[in-house]
C-alpha cells in the first residue's frame, strides 16, 4: 500500500519553509507596500492561513472584541467549519483604520480585498523578491510553513493544530521536524536550560 509522506523538504533537499531571519525580512518588507497588501502579507504572517482562506476573508471575519479573525477552514471536507486565530494588537489596529477607510468610501464591502487570488499570489512572490527570499520556500506556502515550524517551538502543538486548521495531529507533527536554525533553538534548550 502506497502511504503519502508529508515532509518539510522537497525530493532534492530543498526547504520548503521559511526560517526565522526569512520570515523577518519578509514582515519587514511588507511596510514598503500599498496597505491592502501590507495587511494581506502580515495576515499570512501572523495567522499561517493558507492564501485562499486570507483571500476569501470578509469584512465580518476580523472579531475586534475577542482580538482575533475567524476564518473558513478551506482543506476540509464540508463547507461551514471555522477556527478562530488570536492577532496582534498592531495588526489589528491597521485593519481597524483600512476597513474604516472602505467604508469612508461609500461602500459596505463584504470582502476585505479588491484584488484576485491569483494576484494575491503575485503579491506575496513580489514581497519576497525584495525580501532575498528565492527557492521553493518563497510562496504563500512556504510562509504557512514558516509560521508553523515557528509556531510549535512556542506554542502547545494542539493550539497549533488548531491554528492551522489541521483535522489530524499527525499533519502538525510534521512541523516538528525542523532543522537547522530552528532546530538549534530547541537543542539549546536542552542544553543549557
Amino acid at each position: 500500500m502506497y502511504k503519502n509522506t508529508i515532509s518539510l523538504h522537497n525530493h532534492k533537499g530543498q526547504r520548503k519553509y521559511l526560517n526565522h531571519a526569512e520570515r523577518l525580512r519578509f514582515l519587514e518588507c511588507t511596510k514598503n507596500h500599498p496597505v491592502d497588501i501590507r495587511l494581506f502579507c502580515q495576515l499570512i504572517y501572523y495567522t499561517g492561513a493558507r492564501i485562499a482562506e486570507i483571500h476569501n476573508l470578509s469584512v465580518s471575519g476580523i472579531d475586534f472584541s475577542n482580538k482575533s479573525v475567524v476564518l473558513e477552514t478551506l482543506k476540509k471536507r464540508k463547507r461551514g467549519i471555522y477556527r478562530e486565530i488570536p492577532l496582534p494588537d498592531i495588526l489589528l489596529e491597521n485593519l481597524e483604520f483600512y476597513m474604516n477607510s472602505l467604508e469612508r468610501e461609500g461602500e459596505e464591502p463584504l470582502r476585505l480585498w479588491r484584488f484576485s487570488l491569483r494576484s494575491a499570489s503575485r503579491y506575496i512572490k513580489t514581497v519576497m523578491c525584495k525580501a532575498d527570499i528565492t527557492g521553493i520556500q518563497s510562496s504563500a506556502r512556504g510562509l504557512r510553513h514558516g509560521f508553523a515550524v515557528h509556531a510549535v517551538t512556542k506554542a502547545p502543538i494542539t493550539l497549533v493544530k488548531k491554528w492551522l486548521g489541521h483535522g489530524d495531529l499527525k499533519t502538525t507533527a510534521i512541523y516538528l521536524d525542523v532543522v537547522g536554525e530552528e532546530e538549534r533553538a530547541i537543542a539549546e534548550k536542552v542544553w543549557f536550560q
